[in-house]
């Protein structure tokens, strides 16, 4: 018999958005899981694997679109050998405006407002909520038994999914616990989470070299805009997963984490599933706008030494996105 490591060196990576490049992860209760599309067994000893990627769906729950736009990065950048390819699914049915079909055990998440994509509890079961789900893939991931040469974590997000990977980076409990460095990708997301009250004024303009034509302070429209600054757009009145932590500890852990903040130079239209609500406008009037606000928002009020990349040509788009080579030199540069 084959030795194991050879076995899967021979076979290579599974590279097909189908059943068998699939995987359950137990998550909560026993007997509950949620689905993952992944290139590489999270279970079996892998040496090869240096770098895992873990790319997170936008608001359709379609994992199976982002594994292939994964791959399609990991391919193009010549890393499909040696990156772990992680997509998984946050699959919601309400029986109103969400209705993916759930196998007996998948975990209901959650799909509008308090939702999937901010760590809010699961309709069923209750107890579980998304970012305990990434928390055990990246446990998983980070097992040196199992993934020994893993120098790298990956954890990306486009739309819904950005919005996803912003809130992660700052609440993530296991980061670091794990033993690997994580870097958080955010993509083209349609708001972000401010650590203050502090607000750029309407007419403000910043910029992608850094700097803003005027400073954060108290919100003009505070008053109209009662929401503006509670969760997921701000601190005030968390639920989920990060309810359990302090502001200030929500603070020092988006500020110190490794987050690069990747930007369509054409996102510029209020289109697909745009957050066009006043705690969202409150922070730009379109998702570039958004971006470079907050990228100087972190780096002038907190000192936050994240990364912004603007990704020439790109509207709000995750396949052209993730496979430009400004994304393709964050996604798989080196720790």
């Amino acid at each position: 018999m084959l030795p194991l490591l050879l076995f899967f060196a021979l076979a290579g990576p599974c590279i097909t958005a189908e059943t068998q490049c699939t995987e359950r992860v137990a998550v909560g209760p026993q007997g509950r899981w949620s689905l993952v599309y992944r290139t590489h067994p999270l279970t079996a000893r892998n040496e090869l694997i240096h770098r895992a990627l873990v790319m997170v769906h936008g608001q359709g729950r379609n994992a199976d679109d982002y594994f292939r736009t994964a791959l399609a990065a990991a391919f193009l950048a010549g890393g499909l050998e040696d990156t772990l390819v992680v997509s998984p699914r946050f699959a919601s049915n309400d029986g109103r405006s969400c209705r993916d079909a759930l196998a007996e055990g998948e975990i209901n998440y959650r799909c509008t407002q308090g939702s999937w994509r901010d760590g809010d509890v699961a309709i069923e079961p209750p107890a579980v909520n998304s970012f305990d789900t990434a928390d055990e893939i990246l446990r998983r991931l980070a097992r040196k038994d199992v993934f020994p040469n893993l120098k790298l974590i990956v954890v990306a997000g486009h739309s819904a999914g950005g919005q996803f990977a912003h809130r992660y980076a700052a609440a993530s409990k296991v980061t670091d616990t794990l033993g690997v460095p994580i870097r958080f990708v955010v993509a083209n997301p349609s708001s972000y989470l401010y650590l203050g009250p502090e607000r750029l004024p309407p007419s403000a303009t910043c910029s992608e070299k850094g700097g803003c034509s005027a400073e954060f302070g108290t919100f003009e429209e505070g008053r109209n805009c009662t929401t503006y600054n509670r969760w997921l757009y701000g601190l005030e009145e968390r639920r989920g997963y990060s309810a359990g932590l302090s502001d200030e500890q929500l603070r020092k852990q988006l500020v110190k984490r490794d987050v690069v903040y990747l930007l369509g130079e054409n996102d510029t239209i209020p289109q697909a599933g745009f957050d066009s609500s006043c705690p969202a406008m409150a922070q730009g009037a379109s998702r570039l706008a958004r971006g470079v606000t907050y990228w100087n928002y972190v780096r002038s009020r907190y000192h936050a030494e994240h990364k912004l990349v603007t990704v020439p040509l790109c509207g709000h788009n995750a396949r052209c996105m993730f496979t430009a080579d400004p994304a393709l030199n964050v996604v798989f540069q080196k720790p």
